[in-house]
């Protein structure tokens, strides 16, 4: 991206990253079944992640919603996770951003973000680039 003149405009940027072991997720679906999916992801969310390794991509779209949460650098705050939505409509995942989060976001600067997800058969990560 450049400016009228040419030279090149510097965009802000962040980054966040989480890791979760996948037993903490196991463990919240054990105790609290759709109670926990309800609260924690969206209805597109709960849609993607099922078969066998459905814990894995549950604990992977809630590193996301963490990741994001670092990226905007909230602290203290209540956090709704269903606002943070991981999209599975395309070859690669991307986020949505919903409601306050997405006002906060906007209020940072950031319009445009990035999201890898990954599993091994223990833990789940993400990392968030907002731009």
């Amino acid at each position: 991206m450049s400016d009228e003149l040419g030279m090149p405009v510097r965009r802000a940027r962040a980054v966040g990253c989480d890791l979760v072991a996948l037993t903490e997720v196991a463990d919240a679906l054990a105790a609290f079944g759709d109670r926990y999916l309800t609260r924690i992801f969206t209805d597109r969310e709960i849609a993607a992640c099922t078969g066998v390794d459905r814990v894995a991509r549950l604990a992977a779209r809630f590193a996301a919603k963490e990741s994001v949460i670092k990226a905007l650098q909230i602290v203290d705050d209540a956090t709704p996770l269903r606002e943070i939505e991981v999209v599975s409509d395309a070859p690669v995942p991307r986020l949505e951003l919903h409601g306050t989060i997405r006002a906060r976001a906007a209020e940072r600067g950031y319009t445009e973000f990035g999201v890898s997800l990954s599993h091994t058969d223990c833990h789940a990560m993400a990392v968030v680039v907002a731009e």
